[in-house]
């Protein structure tokens, strides 16, 4: 892991742009992102070319999202107990060789709707594989607190590509056709898996051994689960997507029956909210200085609120444009946000998974939002259905009044690394258990408030991070005496789980043990269960405190 640099490296908004690896990998996904706009060009204005309906345009948005909403968790997952390195290898070669079959298939007229929505899927499944990788890998490239600046130019470097490559795209596709397109596409894929292969990272090794993938998955939803702050980016995120997502399912149509044009006028619109969108990238890091999180998130539902709305009522393709430079532009700002709230809340050995979850909501809303907005165009116009999304924005935004985003913290999330394992008279393996933690705090009765606040925060963490059956006891006969007990299902379960305490949580042990009356620590006594023929045996074993 990279060492944090002074903060005042983190003011410029291209201070990750110094390390080489993130200026190597930028460009390559620059080129990559370039090639997969390309081809969404020729996906969406092919599609209208051999579509029945309206709804199988909009489809196309949803076979490109829906992936994401799916495999996301498993991506995550896949992320955090794997060299991420590799696991955007094996992502990037499955996308090329997909799309090299959709080019041969092109070419051959051998697509039709549904094969063509089957390619977009797959593409877009490797998509899902490797976004969680990536932008976990963003902390392992850049310190901590460029995060948020690194986030901001990943977002810029997609968008920089948007606001030329569909129209780029465009030409290609009036000029050559969709299977140019499809090839330019799979060209674009080479360049960033040599950049991946080349690249060695120097990460810390694991001492534990790797989760299975569904104990992994189910750690990431429970982390999210009781992690407040995070659920409402969740919520937040899938709103805007829902809302948002019209607006790009729609615009082939737009392009082709309100403004009347053609492969090339959809590309010169994407392209709009394109160099909108990078214009977005660049002022995002300073609006974060100067405005709280929930006011940058609702104005970026209000303008895109009046993007979706202006591309209802404009009968032109530069008014159009105009609006999709604002769409664009609060695409970013909101986007990027969520996560940056997200990456900068959330510790190294799980953002991946949480990241995933993140984009499971988001890209969720994106795809139901584009079968909506899909059939809502089909019964009643592509100019109703923007409209209808332009007031579920305004909708989205209020959803503020109730569910307001935190601001931004500064948490120090890095491992605590303290705890180690106590000396055992037991021979205990791995697997042994289930394990039961019980420690004893004494306190007096003027602190007993601050001990309960500070406990339910104490609880909240110990679930987060995989304890089971989490209690706060008082004895009866000496009501000083306070006793937090909880389980893990085997003794490595629970050397992980005082594994993933951080340097923010530790805040609440030093509380605790403050409020402590006791001469001697909190005591604490780990013990093993053992089921005899007449009940359970504990079997007791005691070592240092924990953290």
């Amino acid at each position: 892991m990279i060492d944090e640099k002074p903060d005042s490296e983190s003011v410029s908004a291209l201070a990750p742009f110094r390390h080489g690896i993130f200026r190597a990998v930028w460009g390559a996904s620059l080129v990559s992102n370039f090639g997969g706009l390309i081809q969404g060009v020729g996906a969406a204005w092919m599609m209208t070319t051999i579509a029945t309906s309206p709804y199988q345009v909009a489809l196309v948005q949803a076979s490109t999202t829906l992936p994401i909403m799916l495999f996301a968790l498993v991506a995550g997952a896949i992320a955090d107990s794997f060299d991420r390195r590799k696991v955007m290898l094996v992502a990037q070669t499955f996308m090329l060789v997909v799309s090299v079959l959709l080019t041969a298939f092109t070419y051959l007229d051998l697509i039709t709707p549904w094969t063509l929505l089957a390619f977009t899927f797959l593409i877009d499944s490797g998509t899902a594989l490797n976004s969680p990788s990536w932008q976990a890998s963003v902390g392992d490239i850049v310190p901590r607190n460029k995060v948020p600046a690194a986030v901001a130019l990943n977002s810029m470097g997609f968008n920089l590509t948007r606001s030329v490559g569909p129209a780029i795209g465009g030409i290609i596709v009036a000029a050559a056709g969709a299977a140019a397109a499809f090839a330019a596409n799979a060209v674009s894929y080479v360049g960033l898996i040599v950049v991946l292969a080349r690249w060695k990272p120097d990460l810390p090794a694991s001492t534990l051994p790797r989760e299975s993938l569904g104990a992994a998955m189910g750690a990431g939803l429970r982390y999210v689960a009781m992690s407040p702050n995070i659920g409402k980016v969740l919520v937040r995120g899938a709103a805007f997507g829902f809302s948002a997502g019209a607006v790009l399912a729609l615009l082939p149509l737009v392009a082709r029956d309100v403004v009347k044009g053609d492969a090339l006028t959809y590309g010169i619109m994407l392209g709009a909210f394109g160099i909108g969108a990078v214009g977005g990238a660049l002022i995002s890091v300073r609006l974060r200085q100067l405005l709280s999180s929930e006011t940058m998130v609702r104005c970026a539902f209000a303008g895109f609120a009046a993007c979706a709305f202006n591309a209802a009522v404009s009968q032109h393709a530069w008014q159009t444009s105009l609006g999709l430079l604002v769409g664009g532009a609060c695409w970013v700002i909101a986007l990027s946000h969520f996560n940056v709230t997200v990456q900068m809340a959330t510790p190294r050995w799980v953002v991946g998974r949480v990241l995933s979850v993140y984009q499971t909501a988001t890209f969720g809303g994106i795809a139901l939002g584009s079968w909506i907005w899909g059939v809502v165009a089909d019964a009643h116009g592509a100019e109703t259905a923007l409209i209808a999304a332009a007031i579920a924005m305004l909708a989205g935004g209020a959803i503020g009044l109730v569910l307001p985003l935190p601001q931004q913290q500064v948490l120090n999330l890095d491992p605590l690394n303290r705890f180690k394992e106590p000396h055992l008279a037991l021979d205990l393996k791995p697997r042994s258990g289930p394990i039961a933690i019980m420690i004893e705090y004494i306190i007096r009765h003027e602190d007993e408030a601050e001990f309960l606040a500070t406990m339910a925060e104490r609880g909240r963490i110990r679930r987060r991070d995989g304890a089971r059956n989490w209690t706060l006891a008082r004895d009866l006969e000496n009501p000083s005496i306070w006793i937090e007990h909880y389980h893990t299902p085997t003794w490595l379960e629970y050397v992980r789980h005082n594994g993933r305490i951080t340097q923010a949580d530790a805040m609440v042990g030093e509380r605790l043990r403050a409020l402590h009356s006791g001469n001697e620590p909190p005591r604490v006594r780990r013990v093993i269960e053992r089921p005899t023929t007449a009940g359970t045996a504990l079997v007791m074993a005691k070592g240092p405190i924990e953290h």
